[in-house]
């Protein structure tokens, strides 16, 4: 195993890895500023206010797109195990 195909795989699964959560981190971003304009103009500094809304997104967000992100996740593992073999033979 040379150090070019670690490098390779820990891009893949850095990939894999944004791919999975950019969806938990763009709704959650969303929900946040939303949540944070309305807290300024309305001057209701409430910290429990933001964590409601973030929960019930995410919640949402897996969801829809839950059954994506673990095929994902499982299509990674599997190229992985079948790449062990060529691997280790170098």
């Amino acid at each position: 195993m040379t150090s070019q195909q670690v490098i390779d795989i820990g891009t893949r699964a850095l990939i894999v890895t944004a791919k999975v959560a950019g969806p938990f981190l763009a709704v959650v971003l969303a929900v946040g500023i939303v949540i944070g304009l309305l807290q300024s103009v309305t001057q209701l500094q409430e910290q429990t206010l933001t964590f409601v809304p973030k929960l019930i997104g995410s919640a949402i967000v897996i969801a829809v797109s839950g059954n994506w992100m673990l095929a994902t996740m499982v299509s990674f593992g599997h190229e992985l195990m079948d790449s062990v073999p060529a691997l280790l033979n170098g």
